[in-house]
């Protein structure tokens, strides 16, 4: 049965028929206890989610939905490790990254949370010796410099937890990180170090990733010019990858490489040996408690009924404001400056996770999936993108996401950070009707351009302060949230196939620009696009 006629989905549909036109300013007029009552709270993070426009009777028909499509029986064969990406027939245990060591997840008869524990211990026991200094590099220096090369969900989980985390970071160690195979992206990241005090990072599961190996390659090439001697690749590099032949012939010495599972996905992928150098500017402590942040949701997830479910309540509301009010994009704006890059880390993850128009059996969804997916920390984003959400034509929900407690007080710029927070959502929720408008004395030729409709959803999330246990959280309450809505829409969140054309066509034109005189049989744009770069490059 398509999505379109299960009984869940037309009930949902005749209900946005009677109560779509309500404002929430009729919603809170109607219920004098809706900001108490509609939050929910969980592993530390609260959720107030009385800004959507939703009653009680959507709520209920959102959950019926969920059961519906099966969330339940879903969410419990990931757990148990089910094969449920079913286009790569694999399991989807990141869940499994954050178990504790006494828990059992068993795939194939091996229990991997054994497994993910050693792994644990090997990166723990590298770490300590990289911030304590007791790994040297090859000429005896102490290793200052740390640069991480990878792409995709092997660069923006870490890039991402290292921002947010930098409060908790060894000072005197030097993160950085290499994603693009744009030249510039390298150059400028090493451009004022000393390969003596350098380690490099090079994170590819199969390690044949192009981009990711093209940067590593050109990492030795640096390294060796200033070091060399072969040899000082063993101590300038380790490597995170499951292909053991190709990091020995690189030069990595195979106990410094640090593996992962093919039911680890890239962009689920930070709590593995993918946050290697996470652990290493945070230390192994502050990257246990951030695992076990994320397990602290997953264990809500797996065990709370679906109304009292914070991922999938969150989950819920986006396939309402998505589906049902027509909202085809949404807005992540953390009002916390170490957060800048959750909001990129949360495009791959919703994007690449739910950008797919056909279902598990290869059927078309018939519904719009994965919203696009945008933000920047506030208060930056009040004076940019600001005047769309309030006053332009589309719809785009929010989630603002503050800290009741700051890591660098400052006099009182918490406060004055918070209470935007809190403006911002008031604002859009209500607006401001003309008649207010005329009412300021605002003259009558200027009331229509101070108008704001208001109407527009929101959801705050509230937490003590940014912890390490507070980002796992955010990051697992975002993970299965993305979970919910790709059961709803029936599709497998966990392949990648629209990566790669693009990548198979790159292939190609990179032997066409590299050949002396290649025959070009590619559509007229793209012939002449290369014909014009081929004429006009090295002048």
């Amino acid at each position: 049965m398509s999505l379109t006629e299960r009984a869940s989905w037309k009930a949902l549909t005749a209900h946005h028929a009677q109560v779509g036109t309500r404002t929430l300013r009729e919603l809170f007029a109607a219920d004098a206890e809706r900001g108490t009552r509609y939050t929910l709270e969980a592993a530390g993070l609260f959720l107030d989610y009385s800004k959507n426009r939703v009653d009680d009777q959507t709520l209920k028909l959102l959950s019926a939905l969920a059961e519906d499509c099966g969330l339940l029986e879903r969410r419990a064969a990931m757990f148990r490790g089910d094969a449920i990406n079913t286009t790569e027939k694999r399991a989807v245990l990141h869940i499994a990254l954050r178990a504790p060591a006494t828990q059992k997840i068993v795939v194939d008869g091996a229990n991997v949370v054994a497994d993910v524990h050693a792994v644990l211990d090997r990166m723990v026991t590298f770490a300590n010796a990289v911030r304590s200094g007791a790994w040297r590099g090859h000429s005896g220096k102490r290793i200052r410099h740390v640069v991480s090369i990878g792409i995709g969900g092997s660069d923006l989980g870490p890039v991402m937890a290292y921002e947010a985390l930098r409060h908790y970071s060894q000072r005197d160690l030097d993160l950085r990180f290499v994603s693009n195979v744009d030249g510039t992206d390298f150059k400028e990241a090493t451009r004022d170090l000393d390969a003596a005090e350098t380690l490099f990072i090079v994170c590819s599961k199969t390690f044949t990733t192009q981009e990711t190996l093209t940067n590593a390659h050109a990492a030795r090439a640096w390294s060796l010019q200033q070091l060399g001697d072969e040899k000082a690749v063993a101590r300038h590099f380790v490597a995170v990858s499951t292909h053991a032949e190709a990091v020995t012939q690189f030069g990595i010495a195979a106990e410094n490489m640090f593996g992962f599972w093919d039911w680890v996905g890239g962009r689920y992928s930070m709590d593995s040996a993918i946050g290697l150098s996470t652990m290493i500017a945070i230390g192994p402590d502050n990257f246990r408690a951030m695992l076990a942040g994320s397990h602290a949701i997953d264990e809500h997830f797996r065990s709370a009924a679906i109304g009292q479910n914070l991922p999938v309540l969150h989950g819920l509301l986006s396939i309402w404001n998505n589906n049902f009010l027509g909202a085809t994009t949404a807005a992540v704006l953390p009002y916390d400056q170490y957060l800048k890059r959750f909001p990129a880390y949360l495009q791959q993850l919703t994007m690449e996770s739910n950008g797919k128009h056909v279902t598990q059996d290869g059927k078309p969804v018939g519904v719009d999936t994965a919203p696009i997916l945008w933000g920047e920390p506030g208060t930056n984003g009040q004076h940019s993108f600001y005047q769309m959400i309030h006053q332009g034509t589309r719809l785009v929900p929010c989630d603002f996401i503050g800290f009741c407690n700051s890591l660098n007080p400052l006099g009182t710029q918490h406060d004055l950070l918070m209470a935007n927070l809190f403006a911002q959502s008031e604002a859009l929720a209500f607006g401001k009707t003309a008649g207010e408008v005329a009412a300021e004395g605002t003259v009558p030729e200027l009331v229509p351009h101070r108008v704001f409709e208001g109407n527009r959803p929101s959801n705050t999330l509230l937490a003590d302060r940014l912890t390490p246990e507070t980002l796992g959280a955010l990051v697992a309450l975002y993970e299965h949230s993305v979970f919910t809505q790709g059961v709803i829409w029936g599709i497998d969140s966990f392949d990648q196939w629209g990566v790669e054309l693009g990548k198979v066509l790159a292939k190609r034109v990179q032997g066409e620009l590299a050949a002396p005189n290649p025959e070009l049989k590619h559509d007229s744009s793209t012939n002449a696009l290369i014909r014009r770069y081929r004429s006009s490059r090295n002048h």
